[in-house]
């Protein structure tokens, strides 16, 4: 009997999940055409900053429930819109017309002509909330920055916390500055290898000095484990540290031992606190075999290697990985975060490098 009341209870939290998301779709929708219908009638110069003063002076006077529409917050609105007018792809991507269905979303004014509102609660901006999108297009400048977060807030489902700490640490010009960018930028396929491992890892928070040993840097990702998997990303579950492996009559520990949800296999951290050597390759190889044997479930993919080193050669790495079997990664790890003006110049460069050859044509 107590199933039942479990499922029943399942069902409670589901409708109000399914409720927050429309109320959600439903804010969003109306703070785009607010702000759809302010920005048109300050570009016809129909209205000027003080009618929008005027404005919010009004709505509060007449609607003093209503929150969020004073002068700082409507022009928040016309920045929202601007940001995602109707012929950007994260509108037009909804499987809707933009024209009104019916009535209600048509406004009639005694004065003017029609003002056609337009639906966009199915399309992508409506899927995260206001609150996420205040944070975005108030730090993200770049059209292709504002689209990564967004859709990495959807994919990971990201609290704003967790989308700041993201922006904070420059995760987007990482993945345009990477040699893999496609392992960090969201994709809507099934979970991948090269969806889910980045080839550069930020450990900031750990505030450790340049020179530090492997054991300080075990203990730091440890003692600040939501911090460590915030980084790597949603779906690691940890397992546990030095995880102990018996090959033979010998005893062997892997640094960190973690599984992944989405890939559903067994995922092995060893950390090196210097510069990338081949021989750590074989090593980590060892690891995941005798995962694979010993520990590994029969439903599970085969067990992933991810070595942690402070420096790589990137040529080194190649030459180490391209007789080895196993599904092993070499990525670098940084204890300070990245210069934002050096990435953004290396962002800025790429896409001029881009550009050149469109430029070029007739």
């Amino acid at each position: 009997m107590e199933n039942n009341f479990v499922e029943i209870l399942q069902i409670i939290k589901q409708s109000r999940t399914n409720a927050i998301k429309a109320v959600n779709a439903e804010l969003i929708n109306l703070y785009w055409n607010v702000g759809m219908y302010i920005s048109n009638k300050l570009k016809l110069s129909d209205w000027g900053d003080k009618t929008v003063a005027d404005l919010s002076e009004y709505l509060q006077r007449n609607n003093p429930e209503l929150k969020g529409f004073n002068s700082r917050g409507l022009y928040r609105m016309i920045q929202f819109y601007e940001s995602y007018p109707e012929n950007h792809k994260l509108i037009i991507d909804s499987e809707r017309s933009f024209e009104p269905k019916n009535q209600s979303s048509t406004i009639v004014s005694s004065l003017m002509t029609q003002f056609k509102t337009i639906d966009v609660k199915s399309s992508t901006i409506a899927k995260i909330s206001w609150t996420h999108h205040m944070t975005i297009f108030s730090r993200c400048k770049l059209n292709e920055e504002r689209e990564f977060y967004i859709k990495l807030c959807i994919r990971e489902n990201y609290s704003v916390r967790e989308l700041d700490r993201q922006i904070n640490s420059s995760l987007f010009e990482r993945a345009m500055t990477s040699e893999n960018p496609k392992s960090v930028m969201p994709k809507n396929s099934k979970t991948d290898i090269q969806d889910v491992f980045k080839d550069s890892y930020v450990f900031d928070f750990l505030n450790l000095p340049d020179s530090h040993s492997e054991s300080e840097l075990q203990k730091g990702l440890l003692n600040r484990m939501k911090d460590f998997i915030l980084e790597l990303g949603r779906d690691f579950i940890f397992i546990g540290e030095e995880y102990k492996l018996m090959v033979g009559n010998s005893d062997f520990h892997i640094d960190l031992l973690f599984y992944h949800r989405g890939l559903q296999c067994l995922v092995a951290f060893e950390l090196k606190a210097g510069k990338f050597k081949p021989e750590h390759i074989g090593q980590l190889n060892f690891y995941l075999e005798a995962l694979d044997r010993d520990v590994k479930k029969e439903h599970e993919n085969p067990s992933i290697g991810i070595l942690l080193c402070k420096d790589k050669n990137n040529q080194v790495v190649e030459y180490a990985l391209s007789r080895s079997l196993s599904p092993t990664m070499v990525a670098e790890y940084r204890t300070q975060l990245p210069d934002k003006e050096l990435l953004q110049q290396k962002f800025s460069d790429i896409f001029e490098d881009e550009n050149e050859p469109n430029n070029n044509q007739d």
